[in-house]
């Protein structure tokens, strides 16, 4: 389950994509740059997304009674499922949309330098958030290859903020090469081609985290294989009463 280091994770996640998107939209509205808009928006997503990653954790700790005596370990993983579909419908769908409309209706060439310079810097700041999220994620790995490590994960908050990392850092290369093909060729449209594979990459991740957040959650355990809060094994009692 999530813990101190995975907070450490999601600050430092939080942190770098403000910065982001705050450069990214004074660049966009300076180039006019399709791929650039997108990438805003995508930033705005991953620190909305981060946020509710902590409100998933502050109500996963909750403590267990009664009436929940597995505890709330399952908001969790309600709350990356939320994440996803945020990824999915406002990053993927709009990233979509904007490249869809510069393609319908391009906007003129400008100046990319400060594309790339803001494009640069937003590498390296995703980079070292996720070098956080790696660093959290290795330990749990052991002798599992990569992708057993992240279906057998027990803290969704570490592999969240690595899949939207890698995300982000492949979706700043593309708006990279994007905004380069267009200056080197004198074409309009590539931008806006960028701006489309931008959204298909954060819906297909959107999907992936969906998936994980579904099968990892303890809710699928067999019975046999629950614990109530207190670490015993837990009881499972159905009681009928009269309306």
């Amino acid at each position: 389950m999530a813990t101190d280091s995975s907070k450490k994770t999601i600050f430092a996640a939080i942190g770098a994509n403000l910065a982001i998107a705050i450069t990214k939209f004074i660049a966009a509205s300076i180039t006019g740059s399709s791929a650039m808009i997108s990438e805003g928006i995508h930033s705005i997503v991953n620190t909305s997304d981060q946020l509710l990653l902590l409100l998933g954790i502050s109500r996963s700790q909750k403590p267990a009674y009664d009436i929940h005596p597995f505890g709330y370990g399952q908001e969790l993983y309600f709350w990356t499922f939320i994440v996803a579909i945020l990824i999915f419908a406002i990053g993927g769908g709009m990233s979509i949309y904007e490249g869809i409309t510069h393609l319908i209706k391009p906007s003129s060439l400008e100046d990319p330098m400060w594309n790339y310079i803001v494009l640069g810097v937003a590498i390296l700041l995703e980079g070292y958030s996720w070098t956080v999220a790696l660093k959290e994620f290795l330990p749990t790995k052991g002798k599992q290859n990569f992708w057993q490590a992240i279906k057998n994960s027990k803290d969704p908050t570490v592999i969240t903020i690595l899949f939207e990392d890698t995300a982000a850092i492949s979706g700043l290369l593309v708006a990279l090469i994007g905004i380069f093909l267009g200056h080197l060729f004198n074409n309009v449209y590539f931008d806006g081609i960028a701006s489309i594979i931008i959204g298909i990459i954060l819906a297909v991740v959107a999907v992936v985290l969906a998936r994980e957040s579904i099968s990892n959650s303890p809710s699928n355990l067999p019975f046999s294989g629950l614990k109530a809060a207190n670490g015993k094994d837990a009881i499972i009692r159905l009681e009928f009463r009269n309306s």
